[in-house]
């Protein structure tokens, strides 16, 4: 099917937009699009990993400022904007060299819908979690990170009703709130996050409201109204109310089986292991969502429940009826890594299948020799 995609917010088609016509001519025409994706992933990759350093368990901006060097979070606000660019310029650069595919399309959104959760876990460091004064309960966290997914899957569902990508008003502007909030952290400190700035209300409440609002009111009501227009335009790619709701079934199901998790745990394991734990979230959740990518850029039906929820449930109940007992930690870890190499492992073969199938290589824009 042919891509296409709706851009109409302001901060991207005025500001950005320009800036990343002037970057992409510096591209030589020899490196292949999924590079520049894949690079811009990695980047946001390897920040995180160097924030979970300083920042394991989320206190170092709270109980003990300082414990992240100044320079982290300089990077950090470089590298978020280089895997922003990255991620902007790549289909620029696929239509300048004659090379867009379906490939690149699914690896684009694919790492996309990885990353999202990546950006949310980087940014919990910055108001860190809740120590009595000021930060961030880990419940605060775990609810941001689903609306933020909740906010990717919508597009993703509506693209798979409509057959357009409506481009999210929230990605440009979470972009460069995240940037500007890295450079304020290294150039004021972390203090600046915990002092109040309005009427009582610290940044990050502020920015926890904005958030909420921005989703409630803006993002899922335009994805409602853009669905039904296609419906009295008839343009929509399904007939039947079932079909069109399908693939909300696996990822609402895995919202519900982690929060049971979460709010029955008897070890309390969100507050124990909140770095693990909202990883695992959004691996599962890019899993899951990379399936509804997939079906709906080759028009097939995505199945009712994604299979990574069977043993989701098993864990979840053997954790709350007590069952692990104090080996609910182990697990989760355990879990986590299987999670994770099952999802890097399903993105690997998918790559490679339609590499062979496009006659591409994925990183390189040399043509495959045929067999």
């Amino acid at each position: 099917s042919q891509y296409s995609a709706v851009d109409t917010n302001p901060l991207s088609v005025y500001i950005m937009q320009p800036i990343w016509n002037k970057i992409i001519k510096i591209v030589p025409l020899w490196i292949a699009p999924n590079l520049l994706t894949f690079s811009g992933f990695v980047m946001i990759l390897f920040n995180y990993f160097l924030i979970s350093f300083y920042d394991w368990d989320y206190t170092a901006s709270g109980t003990s400022p300082g414990l992240v060097p100044t320079w982290v979070w300089l990077f950090s606000a470089f590298t978020t904007f280089c895997a922003y660019a990255l991620d902007s310029i790549d289909g620029k650069h696929a239509r300048r060299t004659q090379s867009s595919t379906p490939l690149g399309e699914l690896f684009d959104h694919g790492l996309d819908s990885w990353a999202t959760s990546i950006f949310v876990l980087s940014f919990f460091s910055v108001c860190s979690r809740d120590n009595g004064k000021t930060g961030v309960s880990v419940y605060t966290m775990y609810i941001y990170l689903s609306i933020v997914l909740f906010n990717f899957m919508c597009s993703h569902w509506e693209k798979y009703n409509t057959g357009v990508l409506f481009l999210p008003w929230g990605y440009d502007i979470s972009q460069v709130v995240l940037i500007a909030a890295y450079l304020l952290t290294g150039t004021v400190g972390v203090e600046v996050w915990q002092k109040p700035l309005l009427f009582g209300y610290y940044i990050t409440d502020l920015l926890v409201i904005l958030l909420i609002g921005f989703s409630l009111f803006l993002s899922f009501p335009q994805t409602l109204y853009n669905i039904h227009r296609a419906h009295l335009k008839k343009t929509l790619k399904n007939d039947s109310l079932y079909e069109g709701l399908l693939p909300l079934v696996s990822p609402l199901l895995l919202f519900i089986l982690l929060t049971v998790w979460v709010v029955l745990s008897p070890s309390n394991i969100l507050a124990k292991q909140p770095r693990l734990f909202l990883w695992m979230v959004g691996v599962a959740f890019s899993n899951v969502i990379c399936k509804v990518i997939i079906c709906q850029m080759s028009s097939t039906r995505p199945e009712l429940f994604h299979w990574f929820l069977f043993p989701l449930a098993l864990v979840v109940y053997a954790a709350i009826s007590g069952l692990l007992g104090c080996m609910e930690e182990v697990v989760l870890g355990v879990f986590t890594a299987l999670v994770t190499a099952a999802h890097v492992h399903y993105g690997v073969c998918v790559g490679r299948q339609l590499s062979e199938h496009l006659n591409i290589y994925i990183f390189s824009l040399k043509k495959r020799v045929q067999e």
